[in-house]
């Protein structure tokens, strides 16, 4: 399904509105979380057009892209994936209607750019969602767009601050359903200088996601700004997509369900 490979990536469309300014932070979660989201305000659309174009390649040899280890799976972890759809689908079926979703507080993010899938973002569910993870108030509502105009809910977007280790993505979504995924490592151009994300080297782009630099060292060479992680943990859970499991879970990763 196209929106399955798609939608990961414009998770990182989203991380400027994932928390706010760094001032709205508290918690030292929330403010390691605003420090992920200040990168994405530097990279700006370059960065993140990049990122949906790099979902394109295959994930377990991407040096800009971390992803959870698939666990072995079990009845519990099954009962909690099944919990969380049904709960999506109770909480969140009225977004069906978008209309909806925009009054009660979602925002379109880059309404002006088209996308393979749409994130309609609650800034005050994601910032609660640094604290703790509630299947019926995601960060984000992913819709497709129809030829027509029309938006259909596909799913959600989830969020967790990146240093949240694996057994607290897991106890929030198994990790043997589903694989959580962080940017990382990416090298961009100095504030002010957007105009050096069309440089390249050797045929391939100097700077994001397509970049074969992944270090600091390789970075500064080239007078760029590493990034060692952009935006912390997200996963997309595509409950209304289907039926079929490796639609709701597989969100564009390469990896089995138990």
């Amino acid at each position: 399904m196209r929106v399955r490979a798609a939608s990961v990536a414009w998770c990182c469309l989203i991380a400027t509105l994932v928390v706010g300014p760094a001032g709205a932070c508290r918690t030292r979660q929330e403010a390691t979380a605003s420090h992920d989201m200040e990168a994405m305000d530097s990279t700006e659309q370059h960065a993140t057009l990049a990122a949906e174009e790099a979902m394109g390649r295959p994930v377990p040899a991407d040096p800009h892209m971390t992803l959870t280890p698939l666990r072995p799976g079990s009845g519990s972890d099954s009962t909690r994936a099944a919990a969380i759809v049904a709960q999506m689908r109770a909480a969140l079926g009225k977004y069906r209607d978008v209309r909806v979703a925009q009054a009660d507080g979602f925002r379109q993010f880059l309404p002006g750019v088209p996308q393979p899938v749409y994130h309609f973002t609650n800034r005050r569910w994601a910032l609660a969602e640094m604290a703790r993870f509630d299947a019926a108030k995601p960060t984000s509502l992913l819709y497709r767009k129809e030829p027509d105009g029309t938006f259909v809910l596909v799913g959600a977007m989830y969020a967790a601050p990146g240093i949240a280790s694996f057994d607290q993505l897991d106890a929030r979504v198994p990790l043997s359903v589903a694989r959580w995924h962080e940017h990382v490592n990416w090298c961009v151009p100095p504030r002010g200088q957007g105009g050096r994300w069309r440089d390249t080297l050797a045929g391939r782009p100097v700077f994001g996601p397509k970049s074969t630099i992944a270090t600091p060292n390789a970075c500064a060479a080239v007078g760029g700004r590493f990034l060692p992680r952009l935006f912390g943990w997200m996963v997309h859970v595509l409950a209304f997509a289907g039926d079929d499991p490796h639609v709701i879970w597989g969100a564009g990763h390469d990896h089995a369900h138990s």
